[in-house]
């Protein structure tokens, strides 16, 4: 599997590379040794390849949802890209302990979108968990730059942005407070880092756009 790994990034660079060729990695020194889980605003469903990269030469596990496994093909690739399924509406405890597992004992790092969709704004605490558990940090990273595949091709500026690693006391207790308090903490890193990169920046959810643009025209 690594050597499919490390293939399959170099390939992966070489076409991203091709399509865009306007990437800059900001602040990869922030970056621990040791394992970690990169955690990031999910803006668009390629930024993870862009986390990946720039987080290189460091290898990462992440999270896919169950569907895309029952395709042979693609499961080939998931599975040699050191992907494990989820189920996103049940996710029952392998969410949890195949990731954290994966911490403890390989040397993949994580990367966990803490709002679980690009379409959601809300945090959840199960990067907080699996930090926890895993004895590893929680490194804030962001994303800026196109939002869909065929603006790449415009070769604008892609930028991605470390934060300081946020480390958790393994003793203390993890409840509902302490879980807020590590959400606030993400929240603000990923603040801090947009508004390092470009003050004016200002996300906006393409999808989202574009239904309400479809819902006016069809009310019309």
């Amino acid at each position: 599997m690594e050597l499919f790994y490390s293939f399959a990034r170099i390939i992966v660079r070489f076409l991203v590379f091709l399509i865009n060729g306007n990437a800059h990695y900001l602040h990869t020194e922030r970056l621990p040794k040791g394992n970690f889980i990169l955690v990031g605003p999910h803006r668009t469903w390629f930024d993870p390849i862009y986390f990946a990269l720039a987080a290189s030469p460091k290898k990462f596990t992440f999270m896919a949802k169950k569907e895309l496994f029952k395709n042979p093909v693609l499961k080939f690739i998931l599975v040699h890209a050191n992907a494990f399924a989820v189920d996103r509406d049940n996710p029952g405890p392998s969410a949890i302990k195949t990731p954290v597992k994966r911490l403890r004992k390989t040397d993949l790092s994580l990367i966990l979108f803490p709002s679980g969709t690009r379409h959601s704004e809300q945090l959840k605490g199960g990067a907080a968990l699996i930090a926890k558990l895993a004895n590893v940090p929680l490194v804030p990273v962001i994303y800026q730059g196109p939002l869909t595949f065929k603006r790449l091709f415009t070769r604008k500026p892609v930028k991605i942005a470390f934060g300081e690693p946020i480390y958790l006391d393994r003793k203390a207790k993890l409840d509902d407070e302490a879980q807020k308090q590590v959400e606030q903490q993400m929240q603000s890193a990923f603040d801090a880092l947009d508004y390092a990169v470009d003050p004016a920046f200002k996300y906006v959810d393409v999808s989202k756009k574009v239904k309400e643009i479809d819902s006016k025209k069809s009310s019309e």
